[in-house]
């Protein structure tokens, strides 16, 4: 089963578009205060570039888009970042992509310069808190300062 990750292209925007607000929703993350909400979900391709030490990865098996993993300064920070949007579809999680899209992120934000990343999500989404966790990232009390993500009710952080 071949198994490809690259930076969003324009082309992508739609199904990944597509993908996260189907993920959210199945996680109940729909409305305000969630990232599938963002408005940079309708054109990722154009939110998420190295000139904004930004990176969207979109993974497709066997040639179809199956999810994506994004990282971003927080609030335009040069010491924090965000690691954002890792939506995958039911038939592509188990397969160690999370963690691949995750590991790949990660590493473009020590390249970046970035100290820090945090992370924001939902209780429900138990997998991908157990990755979080295998990868470093710490449990935080509380959302830091100036998260939009109010929805979410678990916050995490590493040190890079």
């Amino acid at each position: 089963m071949p198994l490809h990750i690259a930076p969003i292209v324009a082309a992508q925007n739609s199904e990944i578009c597509n993908i996260i607000k189907d993920v959210g929703k199945e996680f109940g993350a729909i409305g305000e205060g969630f990232g599938p909400s963002d408005a940079e979900v309708e054109a990722m391709s154009l939110h998420y570039t190295h000139e904004n030490k930004s990176l969207y990865l979109v993974a497709t098996l066997d040639g179809k888009v199956v999810g994506g993993c994004g990282l971003a300064p927080f609030n335009g920070s040069d010491e924090v970042c965000e690691l954002k949007k890792l939506f995958l579809l039911p038939q592509s999680r188990g397969l160690g992509l999370g963690k691949k899209l995750t590991l790949e992120c990660l590493a473009f934000a020590q390249q970046q310069g970035f100290s820090q990343c945090y992370l924001d999500t939902l209780s429900s989404m138990q997998s991908a808190i157990a990755l979080y966790e295998k990868v470093g990232f710490k449990h935080l009390s509380a959302p830091i300062e100036s998260t939009i993500h109010g929805g979410c009710d678990v916050w995490m952080l590493k040190q890079l």
